[in-house]
């Protein structure tokens, strides 16, 4: 959450799903420590690079399996061996843009909820650069005029600058402050709360900016059903 640049050592190459001990095409790498976000919660992964000097591994992909973040990718020149010491790198631009969107979707379900009412529910969301897409529990269609009450709600957060702020606590302790959990979701001894203002409290484990106004910039693109009492939103921030 803190760094986009770390040091760590390769623990382990695969290419065409096999371990090797040198890698110099497509395949995967695991290090012992990574700044990179791997896919979760419906947030895309960070994509960025890992370098040894001249030898470049450009990450597309960051994924968990299991207790392991994998980092799929290719070499862009030269090549890795097991136990070389590399620099990870995330791209920052990326980054920022999939955080954008993560704060907006958490300030879109806070307006929902009050727009539309306490019913309303996450049952999916898109997390990514180039837009947000969130999925809720609403039986009918969201009208124009419900949908730019919510953007109002959410602009008004983003005029205000409210800091985004995280703590970890037990999961008992969040729900009880009011913190909104995903229903069938399974949590750990702690977990990450994030909130923003009075407007919005939620467990949540991926990245966010620092404060509501660098969003900039929110504007709901389409509204669509998807199934029996589910809506979808997409936006665009920054």
């Amino acid at each position: 959450y803190d760094n986009l640049i770390g040091d760590g050592k390769v623990l382990a190459l695969l290419q065409d799903n096999k371990l090797v001990n040198e890698l110099n095409g497509e395949g995967a790498v695991v290090l012992d420590s990574t700044p990179f976000f791997a896919e979760a919660g419906g947030q895309m992964a960070d994509i960025g690079e890992i370098k040894l000097a001249s030898n470049i591994f450009m990450v597309h992909d960051t994924q968990k399996i299991g207790n392991v973040i994998v980092h799929f990718g290719k070499m862009q020149q030269g090549k890795l061996r097991t136990n070389d010491k590399v620099t990870a790198g995330v791209s920052p631009d990326n980054r920022r843009a999939v955080a954008l969107n993560h704060t907006a979707t958490h300030l879109l379900h806070a307006a929902l909820r009050k727009v539309l009412g306490k019913h309303v529910k996450q049952k999916g969301s898109l997390v990514a650069a180039d837009r947000l897409r969130f999925d809720f529990s609403h039986p009918n269609p969201v009208t124009p005029q419900e949908l730019s009450q919510v953007e109002k709600l959410v602009y008004a957060q983003i005029l205000s600058n409210c800091p985004v702020e995280t703590n970890i606590m037990a999961p008992n302790d969040a729900i009880k402050m009011g913190a909104m959990a995903l229903f069938g979701e399974k949590y750990g001894e702690k977990v990450r709360v994030l909130s923003i203002s009075d407007f919005s409290l939620e467990l949540c484990g991926g990245t966010h900016v620092q404060h509501t106004g660098d969003l900039g910039y929110f504007r709901i693109i389409n509204e669509t059903g998807v199934a029996a009492g589910v809506r979808r939103i997409e936006a665009v921030t920054g």
